[in-house]
């Protein structure tokens, strides 16, 4: 698979089969974001495709995002509903039935339900992060792509995410980064993405820390 934007190759020739939990790990502007826009259906490679569950992204881009949750950088709550109704109108959207056990038992898990009546507009970055983690799960997906989902968290609703990640045994999960740590952390696999190729790529097991910094250092600076 392959993204162009012009002259710029932004993804050349990704080839890649996840089937656990892959942390994809590489610099600002490596791609990584990019990749998920694809694998979401929001962006269309220029070449190539992928499947997500077997079902083709440019084939039946609709029953893929019958199968995935995203997080990404944006949000794209609507700011001037409520928590509760942002969460209500993507139930109806996914067709979920009787949906409030499912959203009280979601906002309980993550600390929101003392706001789920206010505006999205009033919710601070992490707020909105947590309200977008919600969102992704709400149809319990298959899968789930993660691009930065840390980002806006405190140190508790970091926590509470990576606990919530680690214990899906169920689901295929991408989670991009660009915190080595934090790529070590939880995953079955790690992937070093790079000038938008994957350049490094094992299962992490006890893949030791400083060890793979210095694979990461090596990998990237040869780009």
């Amino acid at each position: 698979m392959r993204k162009d934007f012009g002259i710029t190759k932004a993804l050349k020739e990704i080839n890649i089969n996840i089937d656990n939990f892959l942390s994809l790990v590489g610099p600002n502007g490596a791609g990584k974001t990019t990749l998920i826009k694809i694998l979401s259906t929001t962006m269309k490679p220029t070449s190539g495709t992928a499947e997500i569950n077997g079902v083709d992204i440019k084939k039946e881009p609709i029953k893929v995002r019958e199968q995935i949750g995203v997080v990404s950088h944006q949000t794209y709550l609507y700011r001037d509903l409520t928590a509760k109704e942002n969460l209500k109108f993507y139930a109806r959207m996914y067709d979920i039935p009787k949906p409030e056990k499912r959203i009280k038992k979601l906002v309980t898990d993550h600390n929101l339900e003392k706001r789920l009546n206010d505006r999205v507009s009033e919710y601070s970055r992490g707020m909105k992060q947590k309200l977008s983690i919600i969102r992704a799960l709400l149809h319990e997906p298959k899968v789930l792509l993660l691009d930065e989902p840390y980002t806006g968290l405190d140190q508790h609703a970091n926590e509470r995410l990576k606990n919530t990640l680690a214990n899906f045994k169920d689901k295929t999960i991408i989670q991009t980064t660009h915190d080595l740590n934090r790529a070590l952390e939880i995953g079955k696999q790690i992937a070093i993405l790079s000038n938008g190729k994957i350049v490094y790529k094992t299962q992490k097991n006890d893949l030791d820390p400083i060890r793979f910094r210095e694979i990461y250092e090596k990998k990237v600076k040869k780009r």
